[in-house]
């Protein structure tokens, strides 16, 4: 961005007048005085997210047990329906995805039913930088197989600390691997990988390949059918704003559907015979197979009203506003701080850019404390990181340009000095 006239307030104000976006921002709750920017971690609850939450309460109240099959919104094959909503946002059959668990649950799940090693095949092969909690999961599967995880849980590492080069992983797909677990979107860094390609590699290579995409649904559009990608697991509480702790997705390619999942539970059944009641189970012939428990249906709710809003504005439409307003706040921060020490951790071509921006900072602890005290909530992440989401539903330009201005007051006034260089309980 060469033009100074494009680091005005007046053209973050045009950009906004522009955005056919911009009408959906009044649909979400945001405290008075507060630039949130934390979406990739929680996102804003939604009027139309409280209102189904209120609508499956209403009929709790009036029809108590009897709301398995009645009222608004049925319970009894919720986790369906709202699966068959969710499928459009990651390019999938409305049978191979379901809503259930959480994305920690989901990746045992999936992981125990697709991990079948065998001869000198019996390798997991994930990365360094994915969520922790990928890695304890996978661990923990290793271990049940009677696998010591420090031989036999593969993790390609980084070239810089920041992102992983497909090559990289491509090149650890060997025929000691079984299955390969990756991050659609690395959590710190927000590099988006390659799922077309390195799905391709895994099938040339025999190798069974899911995906975690808790930083890309709702954000970026997938093609996970078309793509021929095994399982994949994700949240909805970040992009998809369904609520802290909602109820996690997860995809199984339609190849696979009718397979007996390894942890099955009663809500695996075939809905026509679950209450026939016998010890022999019949799976669902789509990804309901892979639920376990009863779900959790007031955790639930809020998520038809959130997936409303995302039917009526088209992914590929927040796709572009995303990477265009991530494109606008690098830019911002360049020209105006280029000399403050700041230097981004993300990538900056699109294609390979999630929905975040990541500064590195060495005192990324105590800027995010004082941008708190200023009203914009950020995300900080260990050792040095802060995570800027501007979200395409409801962050506008004008408060990505005041957002640039109150961290440069920042760091030229050195107003972070006054608080402690050390991190919250939750960060």
């Amino acid at each position: 961005m060469t033009n100074l006239d494009n680091l005005s307030r007046q053209y973050a104000v045009e950009l906004d007048q522009e955005d056919e976006l911009a009408r959906y921002k009044t649909e979400f709750y945001q405290a008075e005085g507060t630039i949130y920017l934390d979406g990739n971690s929680l996102g804003l609850m939604s009027k139309r997210a409280e209102q189904t939450l209120l609508d499956v309460m209403a009929d709790w109240r009036q029809f108590g047990i009897d709301g398995w099959m009645k009222g608004k919104r049925p319970w009894y094959e919720m986790a369906e329906t709202l699966g068959a909503k969710v499928a459009p946002l990651i390019g999938a059959l409305p049978d191979e995805v379901i809503v259930t668990g959480s994305t920690t649950i989901n990746i045992h799940q999936l992981v125990a039913t697709f991990y079948r090693p065998e001869g000198k095949r019996t390798k997991i092969l994930a990365d360094t930088l994915t969520f922790p909690s990928d890695i304890y999961a996978l661990q923990s599967q290793l271990r049940i197989h009677g696998f010591d995880p420090d031989e036999h849980l593969l993790q390609v590492l980084s070239r810089d600390g920041k992102m992983i080069e497909e090559e990289d992983i491509i090149e650890m797909m060997t025929d000691e691997v079984a299955l390969i677990l990756l991050p659609t979107v690395l959590y710190r860094s927000g590099q988006l990988l390659d799922i077309q390609r390195l799905t391709s590699e895994a099938k040339k290579n025999g190798i069974v390949i899911g995906f975690d995409a808790c930083h890309s649904i709702g954000a970026i559009p997938h093609a996970f059918n078309g793509w021929d990608v095994d399982f994949a697991v994700w949240c909805h509480y970040k992009y998809v704003n369904s609520g802290p702790g909602g109820v996690a997705g997860l995809y199984v390619h339609e190849k696979h559907l009718g397979a007996t999942p390894a942890l099955a539970g009663w809500f695996s059944s075939d809905k026509e015979k679950q209450f026939d009641m016998k010890h022999q189970l019949e799976p669902a012939q789509t990804a309901g197979a892979f639920q376990i428990g009863t779900p959790h249906v007031l955790s639930m709710a809020p998520l038809y009203g959130s997936l409303e809003i995302f039917e009526e504005a088209g992914i590929e439409q927040i796709r572009e506003k995303s990477l265009h307003m991530t494109r606008y706040m690098m830019d911002l921060i360049q020209a105006e701080m280029g000399n403050t020490g700041f230097s981004f951790m993300n990538p900056t071509e699109d294609h390979r850019r999630g929905g975040h921006i990541a500064l590195v900072h060495e005192e990324a602890i105590r800027i995010c404390k004082a941008l708190k005290e200023e009203g914009i909530i950020p995300d900080y992440r260990e050792p040095n990181i802060i995570r800027l989401a501007p979200i395409a539903l409801y962050t506008s330009y004008l408060e990505v340009w005041q957002t640039v201005q109150v961290l440069k007051r920042i760091m030229v006034e050195k107003r972070y000095e006054k608080y402690e260089k050390k991190r919250e309980v939750v960060a």
